[in-house]
């Protein structure tokens, strides 16, 4: 009775000429359903709302609050996150919204839509000018315009030697270029609820423009874990690559994996298994790690930080959040 008498009332407002209120009567053309609009959201009577999924049901969620800071070095980086995948919970926290430089933790992107994207791993890619263009000094693969290699070679390549060549022609490869492929990243950024962040290449070379933050990589990270493919690249130590040279030669490379747990330069703490992750390191984005490993109940980890005034305080910090909160 009570349903009905609102929508009698909601009818007398609408149409102004049944009242006797003297005005015009009004038509809709689109009209607002409110029951059909309800029932979707799980606030109707015939539509349960534990029935409806939520974005953030399988997601570790907390406020901007420090958390563990004041039992770590946590002074020698900017940002830092340890995320239970298992629990969905955050167990150490600091400025993890913060705008931060991801430096080459950016590759992580770039990998989860070259996956997506690119239905043929064995396909080859010609090194561009551009792509070969890179920095004198920036981590590159050795890749010259010209050279013929596979999709997947460059995954390697870009994952394990950061290579900022190769993370440009998969760019290249998938949209056609730099610009383009920026526009998807940030598209597919968004649609992981990734809103702290903003990319313009896919390598992460500095740019004011270009920025993320600790639970935006975690957003990102987290989704590209979910493809087998990008779990073994990530894990694997060192990788021998054979290509086609532009002058049409045999090239043969191995290139090794920049994470010092996976390269033997660091020690985990003990009961946790590395298995992989990505490095970073500018000027400005200081020292970055995204790692991905298990701990003594094989419970999933991530762990990231961001802007480390060093290499040793990175792992330094790092195992401190894995063997103090990740256990």
């Amino acid at each position: 009775m009570k349903r009905l008498l609102s929508v009698l009332c909601i009818t007398a407002l609408l149409l102004g000429s049944i009242t006797g209120c003297g005005k015009e009567e009004v038509t809709l053309e689109q009209p607002y359903d409110i029951y059909e609009t309800t029932g979707s959201l799980g606030l109707g009577t015939t539509v349960s709302a534990g029935a409806q999924e939520y974005f953030s049901k399988d997601l570790c969620v907390a406020d901007d609050v420090s958390l563990g800071t004041d039992t770590t070095d946590s002074q020698v980086a900017e940002g830092a996150g340890t995320f239970n995948l298992a629990t969905n919970e955050i167990v150490y926290a600091k400025n993890i919204y913060e705008r931060l430089y991801p430096a080459s933790t950016t590759k992580i992107l770039t990998a989860y839509i070259a996956l997506k994207y690119c239905t043929d791993l064995s396909q080859t890619v010609t090194i561009s000018e551009n792509a070969a263009n890179q920095a004198s000094d920036s981590s590159v693969c050795g890749l010259h315009a010209g050279d013929v290699i596979r999709m997947d070679d460059l995954l390697y390549g870009m994952m394990l030697r950061s290579g900022n060549d190769a993370a440009i022609a998969i760019a290249e490869s998938i949209s056609g270029s730099v610009e383009e492929f920026a526009a998807l990243m940030n598209k597919e950024a968004a649609a992981l609820g990734a809103t702290q962040s903003h990319f313009v290449n896919p390598n992460g070379l500095p740019d004011e423009n270009h920025y993320t933050s600790v639970y935006d990589l975690y957003l990102i990270f987290r989704a590209a874990l979910q493809n087998e493919t990008f779990v073994q690249i990530i894990s694997t130590t060192s990788y021998d690559v054979t290509y086609q040279a532009g002058d049409g030669t045999i090239e043969e490379h191995t290139w090794e994996n920049t994470n010092q747990y996976l390269s033997g330069h660091a020690k985990s703490p003990d009961g946790f298994t590395v298995i992989g992750g990505k490095t970073g390191t500018t000027g400005d984005a200081g020292y970055c790690l995204v790692l991905y490993s298990m701990n003594e109940q094989s419970q999933p980890i991530i762990s990231i930080v961001l802007k480390a005034d060093g290499k040793s305080n990175l792992y330094l910090l790092m195992n401190e959040m894995l063997s103090g909160f990740a256990n």
